[in-house]
């Protein structure tokens, strides 16, 4: 019998070609299409196809036509509980939270993945441009083939039973190569756009600081601005609108160019700095998961990514603790932002990261 696979449909062109892939290398595949949002989550009409069931047609009409059940799940409480509330919380604490990797770890590999055991289903599968090998019994993540499209980092979380009963069936592609299969099938969705942002912030109106303000009182508390002579120099419209690095929309006149250093929730103060206060090169990363191996044994050379969109980077990461992580970059590295990730690679490896809790 051909072994089961839940696959993630979300209505866009990555995760239709890897349900086709699937369906043509043999496994028994089913549709399934998470709802993450309500309309009055977000405040508008507007919404996602990547999140909600603006996308449902599309994968209902690839998956009819591939001929594989299709179920949609409801997921919008959840979604909304352990996401977006975790996410306003974040930025009212002065940090600048990831929820794609969160939603990620909690539901597309944690809520579907006891979907699939309720299926009867042996393997999940999603649409991402990632890799699974597998070296002297350990299951390893690895980078995706397209490099301008790896999304191995929003990935460093998976453990080694969830690697074990993962498929990435665009793993080994480009998404050059994937548009084209879709175009090939005549998918609806050949040339739809890729998502962009944040889901709920996208679809929202108004960018991130309009969706915190309807989403969280907490982001509406004013308090000072602190310029680098350690004094108050003006008002700021809460911290949740502003992260490490920022330097526009600010409001604040000076004789120099100044950006956000640090929030400091305690007293709602937004520390502004020059451009090389921005500079550190040691972070400490909590909440961590590594693949490669059990457990760093002394200090290993890596390369290391502080952000989902920026290059790798040489540094030694040391376990410091069974749950802490330090990194020290060979050279500083601008803005390293507390509630971000830190990922550690080996070559296309992903040794495995944290959440990075403070820099020096």
């Amino acid at each position: 019998m051909a072994e089961r696979v839940l696959a993630a449909m979300s209505g866009g062109v990555d995760s239709s070609v890897a349900a086709y892939i699937l369906t043509q290398d043999g496994y028994d595949v089913t549709g399934a299409m998470m709802k993450l949002f309500e309309n009055e989550d977000v405040g508008e009409d507007i919404l996602d196809p990547c999140c909600s069931l603006a996308g449902k047609g599309d994968a209902e009409s690839v998956a009819e036509a591939l001929g594989v059940p299709f179920y949609v799940f409801n997921y919008s409480e959840r979604f909304r509980r352990e996401v977006m509330d975790a996410f306003a919380d974040e930025y009212a604490r002065g940090r600048t939270p990831n929820p794609c990797v969160e939603c990620n770890r909690l539901l597309k590999f944690g809520a579907l993945s006891d979907r699939a055991d309720s299926l009867g289903c042996r393997y999940i599968a999603t649409g991402h441009y990632a890799r699974i090998g597998k070296s002297g019994g350990r299951y390893l993540l690895k980078k995706g083939a397209d490099e301008a499209k790896d999304q191995s980092y929003a990935l460093f979380f998976l453990s080694q039973e969830q690697l074990s009963r993962t498929l990435f069936p665009l793993g080994g592609m480009t998404k050059a190569e994937t548009r084209e299969i879709a175009r090939g099938l005549g998918l609806a969705n050949a040339s739809k756009r890729d998502s962009q942002d944040i889901c709920f912030v996208n679809a929202s109106g108004g960018g991130l600081g309009g969706f915190l303000e309807r989403y969280s009182d907490k982001a509406r508390e004013p308090g000072d601005f602190i310029g680098p002579g350690g004094g108050a120099i003006g008002r700021h419209r809460g911290i949740a609108r502003y992260t490490i690095g920022q330097r526009r929309g600010l409001g604040i006149s000076s004789g120099g160019r100044l950006y956000v250093r640090e929030l400091d929730a305690a007293r709602r103060a937004v520390i502004l700095g020059d451009e090389a206060s921005l500079y550190k090169k040691t972070l400490t990363a909590r909440r961590v998961n590594l693949i490669a191996a059990d457990a760093l044994g002394g200090e290993a050379r890596v390369t290391a990514k502080i952000r989902y969109g920026m290059r790798e980077k040489p540094a030694a990461a040391r376990q410091t603790g069974e749950d802490e992580l330090r990194v020290v970059f060979d050279e500083p590295q601008r803005a390293i932002t507390k509630g971000q990730y830190v990922v550690l690679y080996d070559g296309d490896d992903v040794v495995g990261g944290g959440t990075i809790e403070s820099a020096e």
